[in-house]
């Protein structure tokens, strides 16, 4: 029995290559080390893309503090320098109606920003159809006013807020957290080394005969602390990463609940950065004697630790300290600037879950924001 192909005159009228793809629009806020490579991962990307998830991703504005870049049928290679060229200042509300008034569809807000000010903006977005995506973490941080407030706008406007590059850069931890958490499985502790600059200072003074000095000046050459590197070593940002993971337990604290050891030396806190600089010799001693005291075979880590009675909403304690632990442990087994999460739960026991690796790095955390982009690609 042969097949016969019939002709039909709907089929013969529809060109299968030019079937319309969905388009994304997407603004992207802040074009640093992590906003320049996102942006390029994304025009690299976009053809393979669209063959493949019938998705056509469209970078209609990008901007920094200053001036914007608003391109309706999107930016191309050249991007940079047609923002030299062309680039405007502006205010979100031109960025919004110049969305509305050419009647885009499938809004993605990307919020590569450390701006405080800027997420603010977050509810204002959500209201007029935008999804957020952001590797800026402030926005989980800020009061539990705040915190509420923007979920109850994401809930209304049936919009997403997806933020996997808060805590682990590229790694799937907050995805796993939360699947965990709405499962009804009891996550009892979640412990780790959550700074990949951090995980690299004591990993190396640990291992090796060096100053402690010299090691940090070694990462600060390497790019992995911030410019100022006071900003790692205070602890407040992996503060906030424990935060982010206590609020998604629905747990009710504040920043100022965290008990944090700050690793700088007090009278080495409110100078400048440059005689911060000139002064890091200060730091030997203190570390020296340290090392010294330590038990055999062990290693230090800088260690977040989420414990406490975590089925109530303020049972949570949260604690950022410099500690000791074998070297054999999972933790003392870490190596260069990785960071390891341990979640423990209460089916699982003494067991924890481990997610450990690239805990750093701008191109990692870009590659985590895109990740996230084609997450809501896939279901707006």
């Amino acid at each position: 029995m042969s097949t016969q192909i019939v002709s039909s005159p709907v089929l013969d009228r529809i060109d299968l290559n030019n079937i319309k793809k969905k388009k994304i629009n997407i603004a992207i806020f802040g074009h640093g080390n992590v906003g320049r490579h996102l942006v390029n991962q994304i025009i690299s990307s976009k053809e393979e893309i669209s063959r493949r998830r019938d998705v056509d991703l469209n970078i209609f504005a990008v901007a920094n503090s200053k001036t914007v870049l608003i391109q309706p049928n999107g930016i191309n290679n050249n991007w940079l320098d047609e923002k030299k060229k062309s680039g405007h200042t502006y205010s979100v509300e031109e960025v919004i109606r110049f969305a509305k008034n050419n009647n885009l569809q499938n809004l993605i807000l990307v919020d590569n920003t450390a701006d405080a000010d800027f997420v603010q903006n977050y509810p204002t977005f959500v209201e007029n159809g935008f999804h957020l995506v952001s590797s800026n973490k402030i926005a989980n941080t800020l009061g539990l006013k705040f915190y509420k407030h923007l979920r109850d706008k994401l809930t209304v406007n049936r919009r997403q807020y997806l933020y996997e590059t808060n805590v682990g850069a590229g790694l799937p931890l907050i995805d796993t957290i939360k699947l965990l958490h709405l499962s009804g499985e009891n996550i009892t502790r979640i412990r780790g080394v959550f700074s990949g600059s951090l995980s690299y200072i004591f990993n190396t003074f640990s291992e090796e005969d060096r100053l402690f000095s010299s090691v940090l000046r070694s990462a600060i050459n390497k790019g992995y602390t911030e410019p100022d590197p006071r900003e790692d070593l205070c602890g407040n940002d992996v503060g906030r990463k424990l935060l982010i993971l206590a609020r998604e337990l629905d747990l009710h604290n504040e920043f100022e609940d965290i008990s944090i050891q700050n690793l700088i030396p007090k009278d080495l806190r409110n100078v400048s950065k440059e005689e911060f600089f000139e002064r890091l010799i200060e730091l030997d001693v203190p570390f020296q004697i340290k090392k010294k005291n330590q038990s055999k075979d062990s290693v230090f880590r800088y260690v977040a630790d989420l414990h406490g009675d975590l089925s109530k909403e303020t049972g949570g304690l949260l604690n950022v300290n410099l500690v000791s632990v074998p070297k054999n442990s999972m933790l003392g087994a870490l190596k260069g600037s990785d960071s390891i999460f341990e979640i423990y739960t209460e089916s699982y026991g003494d067991n924890p879950i481990v997610i450990q690796g690239a805990g750093a790095g701008a191109a990692v955390t870009a590659r985590g924001v895109f990740g996230d982009i084609l997450r809501i690609s896939d279901k707006d």
